[in-house]
C-alpha cells in the first residue's frame, strides 16, 4: 500500500517563506511527484511537479519565481521550498505520486494516483 505523508505546513507571515516535505512509502519504486493546494470554496488547482529523474520540473505560472522543487530518491522524500508567501497562498497543499520513469511531469489532478492526506499552511497578511 503507498502512503504519502506531507509536513512541514504552518502559519507563516506575508513574504516568509515555508518549506513542505512528501515522503513515500509502500510499493512504489518509481515515480513523479506533483503539489497541489486547495482553498476553502475552492477546486484544487497545481502547484509544482517534477519528474522522477529531476531533470525536469513545472510551476504554477502564479506562483512562478516564488517555488523550488527537488527530490532525494534515496530518501524517497520530495521538497517544496515556497518563499515570498502571500495571503492567497493559504490552502491545504497535498502530494500526489504517480508511477513513471524518466522525465515525465503531469499538471493536471487526475495524472496522479496517489495522494497524500494534506497539509496545512495559512499566510497571514
Amino acid at each position: 500500500q503507498v502512503q504519502l505523508v506531507e509536513s512541514g505546513g504552518g502559519l507563516v507571515q506575508a513574504g516568509g517563506s515555508l518549506s513542505l516535505s512528501c515522503a513515500a512509502a509502500g510499493g512504489i519504486s518509481s515515480y513523479a511527484l506533483g503539489w497541489f493546494r486547495q482553498a476553502p470554496g475552492k477546486e484544487r488547482e497545481f502547484v509544482a511537479a517534477i519528474a522522477w529523474s529531476g531533470r525536469n520540473t513545472d510551476y504554477a505560472d502564479s506562483m512562478k519565481g516564488r517555488l523550488s522543487i527537488s527530490r532525494v530518491n534515496a530518501k524517497r522524500s520530495v521538497y517544496l521550498q515556497m518563499n515570498s508567501l502571500l495571503p492567497e497562498d493559504t490552502a491545504v497543499y497535498y502530494c500526489a505520486a504517480t508511477i513513471s520513469r524518466g522525465d515525465w511531469v503531469g499538471t493536471k489532478s487526475d495524472e496522479y494516483t496517489y495522494w497524500g492526506q494534506g497539509t496545512q499552511v495559512t499566510v497571514s497578511s
